[in-house]
């Protein structure tokens, strides 16, 4: 008398399958599961740089001008992401701005269109760097204090800049 055929035959096929399945989606899976995903992260996306003090955002802020010793033009965005208007105070050396951003909202500097329908416009008096450098502004509300960032100067080579800087007499 002769035993049956063992069914591990007919099963090898299907478990080399499900391993070859269960190893391919372990190593697709490796990379976001021990590392953050790139799009998840806060990055400076352009020119400018960002920083954030309470609930306000400071977004791609640069600074427009044609020379040292020049009025330049603040360029940005800022963005309440609380429930209370805050009252943003940015400053360059002595010359302090304000600008009013509504909860939820963001306004834009400088830069009309957008996703926005707030444009302010910030000119400071004098840039004391040339195109090139960097200036230290400061971004401050009465409740979460101040940020200062180190922030890119331009000029009007580039296009997208060229309506951006103030002349001596705007």
């Amino acid at each position: 008398m002769t035993s049956p055929r063992p069914r591990t035959r007919r099963l090898r096929p299907a478990t080399g399958l499900a391993v070859a399945g269960l190893a391919a989606a372990l190593t697709l899976a490796g990379c976001s599961a021990t590392n953050q995903m790139t799009t998840e992260q806060d990055y400076n996306s352009s020119d400018g740089v960002s920083a954030q003090v309470g609930d306000i955002k400071a977004h791609n802020f640069l600074v427009a001008s044609e020379a040292k010793d020049e009025p330049g033009a603040l360029l940005g965005a800022l963005q309440n992401t609380g429930d209370d208007r805050q009252v943003v105070t940015v400053t360059l050396g002595s010359d302090d701005q304000t600008v009013n951003v509504p909860p939820g909202q963001t306004v834009l500097l400088g830069a009309p269109g957008g996703n926005s329908d707030t444009n302010e416009k910030i000119v400071f008096e004098s840039v004391p760097e040339p195109p090139g450098a960097v200036v230290e502004v400061t971004v401050a509300t009465k409740d979460a204090g101040s940020v200062s960032l180190d922030v890119p100067v331009v000029d009007g080579t580039l296009p997208e800049y060229a309506d951006a800087v103030p002349s001596a007499t705007s």
